[in-house]
């Protein structure tokens, strides 16, 4: 089940409310596919015209995707050598438009893990930490928009609110201007760093969000890193 629908025949995407769609290999997908979860990733809604009327669905989901960094699967591997041209590797990522990546707030490098990490039986940290520390954030946000109507978590924000709740101490508005001018991020990427920033800050419990935090937010967007695709 996807949102509470039916699993998405090939070349199809189920979209439901308040749920999770997960799309593996996501350059594959039809570009025409793919850009229909523009809308709804901005407005949190979807909406069908006919010729005598529109409606409105509710559309409120998080997108999960993966993808290989090329066609071969290795590119950036530590180990193993990519056989790929650089306009193969860039060919394959154009697959996906940069609208698209925008409304996406975190891109991930996943490299591979080898046998010593996998091995080592150090103390990590288990996961029902890491669920009070993300229950906490939640509560947190949950209090700052409770006078808010239909808004309970910083994704959610409009523009007033960024403003509001996302005010930056001159070291991280000079971070931030930095990363935009080299990388060239849109308006759209500005605000999906913010948001991931003010996060990162509650999960830290901290008030204010500083340049580390602006600084983690700017490192979770890898597909934006000018020559990533060489």
């Amino acid at each position: 089940m996807v949102g509470g629908g039916t699993f998405p025949q090939p070349g199809e995407i189920s979209l439901g409310h308040n749920g999770v769609l997960f799309l593996d290999e996501l350059p594959e997908f039809k570009r025409t596919v793919l850009e229909v979860l523009r809308q709804p990733l901005e407005d949190r809604v979807i909406t069908i015209s006919r010729a005598k009327s529109t409606v409105d669905y509710p559309a409120s989901f998080m997108l999960v995707a993966s993808m290989n960094p090329c066609p071969c699967g290795f590119h950036n591997h530590p180990e193993k050598e990519c056989m790929c041209s650089p306009g193969m590797v860039q060919k394959y990522l154009n697959r996906i438009s940069g609208p698209l990546l925008d409304r996406i707030d975190i891109h991930i490098e996943v490299v591979p893990v080898n046998y010593d990490k996998l091995a080592d039986s150090g103390r990590v940290e288990h996961s029902s930490v890491v669920r009070e520390r993300v229950v906490k954030a939640r509560a947190i946000q949950a209090k700052r928009f409770e006078s808010v109507k239909g808004v309970y978590s910083n994704a959610q924000m409009s523009s007033s609110m960024q403003r509001k709740f996302c005010q930056l101490d001159e070291s991280g508005g000079r971070l931030l201007k930095t990363a935009m001018d080299i990388r060239g991020l849109s308006a759209r990427a500005y605000d999906r760093i913010l948001k991931v920033a003010r996060t990162i800050a509650d999960l830290g419990e901290s008030e204010n969000i500083t340049a580390e935090h602006i600084s983690e937010a700017i490192n979770y967007r890898n597909l934006d890193r000018e020559g990533w695709a060489g």
